[in-house]
Parts: C-alpha cells; structure tokens; sequence
C-alpha cells in the first residue's frame, strides 16, 4: 500500500488516481483522526508544514513507520534549502515541487521502492493481481450460484490499464505465472480481448464492456466439478459433454446475479457459437450471433490453442493465425483477420507462450 498525507484533498483525488495504477492507496487526512490500513511500501506528503496539525500528523507517522522505513517522498512549495531540510527532518528521502504532475511523483517514489522496475511492470503486474483476487472471488461465489457484477465492474481499469502501458508480451509474463489453468485462461482471453478492442479504437467504455464480458465468459467452470475441470489429459466424451454445460450453467449464474447486462449475458451463453450452425448450446448461426460475441470467440479460440497445459504443446503465433484463419465459415473471416493485424502490432507476443 502507498500512503498520501495530505491537507489539500481536492488535489489527493488525482494522486490517488495514479498511485491506485500501481499498487493500492489509503489517503489520510491530517486534520483528521485515522490508522494505517495495512503495510506500507512508500509515502507521499502533500502537505504544508507551517501548519501545526500537519507536523503532528508526520510526528507520528514517523514513530508508526519506524520498523517499516519505507521510501517517503515530500512535495514542497519552496525548493529553498531550509525548506528540504525540514522536510528531511521528517523523513523525507526525496522533495519534488508541489504541482509536480501525479503520474510524475507516482513513478518518482517507484523507482525509490522498486529501483529495479519501471513503472510500467508495477502497472501490469498491479492488473493482474488485481483481476486474479477478482476472478478468485467470482469464482468462489458463482458455485454457490451468483456474482457480484458491481464487484466486477468496479474491478476493470487495472487490465485494461495493464494491456494499454505494457501490451501482451509484459501481460503473459504474468499471466504465465498462475499455476489454476481457468484462471490462466481467463487471464488470456481478457488480455487477447482488451488488445483487441484498443486495436479497433473502441472508446474505453466498450473497452471495459469487452473487459468485463472476458471476464466473465467461463464464470459458469465454477460448478464444473473439478476433477473434470482440471484433468491432466484430453477429456472423453461424457466429460466434454459435461463441461460443455458451463455456457449455459454461466448464463444461468450472471442471470441470478440480478443485474447483468444483456451483452454479457449473451456472450457468456454463446463464445462457443460458430457462424455455420456447428456451436453449442443453442446452434446459433450467422446474424443470431452478435459482433461482441464474434470478437470474444476469436480471442478465447486464441487463447486456447496458445495456453499452456500438461497434455498439449502450445502453438506458436503463426500456427495459431493459421488454424483461426482456416476456420472461415465458422469465425468472422474480416474480424480474424483484424485481429491477426492488431496481435501481430504486439512484440513476439504469442511466441512467449512457448518459450
């Protein structure tokens, strides 16, 4: 957690915003009573300390922090020498001017805790933590037969944060990283999906809506029994016929949930859907299917044959494009082939799944 004193809270709100990027914040007030939320990595002071309530506030953060000593950085109104001394006396390890630019001082107080990371690892690293513990909670909830959608959507700016700084190649370093293979899959599809949608020059509200639909697609695996879920092998028939429920069993969770959209609805139904008929559950084809659920396909087809499992080789870039490329008829060929466009712009990207 980054901790930001301060005594001006209108200009906290966008500290917080570019401090919540990379890791989590808690603001704290200095006219305020309050206690620490948690360990503390690193400190930004945002305050002015003539005033006598701002000195007693780091008189005793100072003490709180003592065993911890994490980086703290001061933003001061006076570059003087007399002002970073004071600053300096309470701890200070580094003073940047006052309206120095928040995503400025968020990445000047990183490099002081992680002098080994850019900030764009903290960021990516931050979206797939952050959408692991979701995917954790929207699992363990959906067996018990809901999910809480504001949880989810309140959980979507660190992955599309994460995929719009470092891209799929820094995304699937971390994803690669989760030993559960539905999150890993889920991970994947969300990545895929979120480049894609940027590749497009989607707005950032549908940017999310893809996001979230991603997210979601295969919530209904959390009532799969799990010996089938995660056998290290091809599944037979009557297992695949079992698992090929989770579309519907998804469907039939968001809808209790209550207040799904209808969009993610349908694409949590119809991702296995092809355009000739051949999908599952409900043999939807051609216009039934809609382009949200076109593009997600695409991208969970992807993640599928790029993502690493015991029984099965992953496949390389140009083989993966090939096998979605021969499925015309099946995918929306303009769209494939956009999407072979928009994953080819990403460095190397698939080929890190085989590394």
């Amino acid at each position: 957690m980054i901790l930001v004193v301060t005594d001006r809270p209108d200009h906290s709100r966008s500290l917080k915003s570019a401090v919540e990027r990379v890791a989590e914040c808690q603001i704290v007030v200095t006219v305020q009573p309050w206690s620490l939320t948690g360990p503390v990595l690193g400190v930004i002071v945002d305050v002015v300390l003539s005033r006598p309530q701002s000195r007693a506030c780091l008189t005793w953060l100072t003490q709180q922090l003592k065993s911890q000593s994490p980086p703290i950085l001061f933003l001061t109104e006076s570059t003087s020498s007399s002002a970073l001394r004071e600053a300096r006396a309470y701890g200070a390890s580094a003073c940047l001017p006052l309206y120095t630019e928040p995503r400025a001082v968020v990445a000047a107080l990183a490099r002081l805790i992680y002098p080994n990371e850019t900030v764009t690892d903290l960021i990516v690293r931050r979206g797939a933590v952050c959408t692991g513990r979701l995917l954790d909670d929207m699992f363990r909830t959906a067996a018990a037969g809901a999910v809480n959608m504001t949880m989810v959507e309140d959980a979507l700016d660190p992955v599309v944060n994460a995929i719009q700084e470092g891209g799929l190649t820094r995304w699937l370093d971390v994803v690669w990283e989760h030993d559960d293979a539905t999150f890993q899959h889920c991970l994947l599809v969300a990545g895929l999906t979120v480049a894609f949608s940027q590749s497009l020059g989607m707005s950032k509200a549908d940017q999310h809506r893809m996001a979230r639909d991603a997210l979601v697609h295969d919530v209904g695996k959390a009532q799969i029994p799990l010996e089938i879920l995660n056998k290290p092998g091809i599944l037979d028939t009557d297992e695949m016929a079992l698992m090929r429920t989770h579309a519907a069993l998804g469907y039939d969770i968001l809808k209790a949930s209550g207040n799904c959209d209808p969009v993610a609805l349908a694409v949590t139904r119809h991702h296995h859907e092809m355009l000739d008929g051949s999908g599952y559950p409900d043999r939807l084809s051609s216009d039934t299917i809609a382009d949200p659920i076109r593009l997600l396909t695409i991208c969970d087809i992807c993640a599928a044959l790029i993502e690493r499992r015991s029984y099965k080789v992953p496949y390389a870039s140009e083989e993966a494009m090939r096998i979605l490329v021969g499925m015309s008829g099946k995918l929306e060929y303009g769209l494939v082939q956009a999407f072979g466009k928009a994953v080819a712009s990403q460095e190397s990207y698939l080929n890190r799944a085989v590394a």
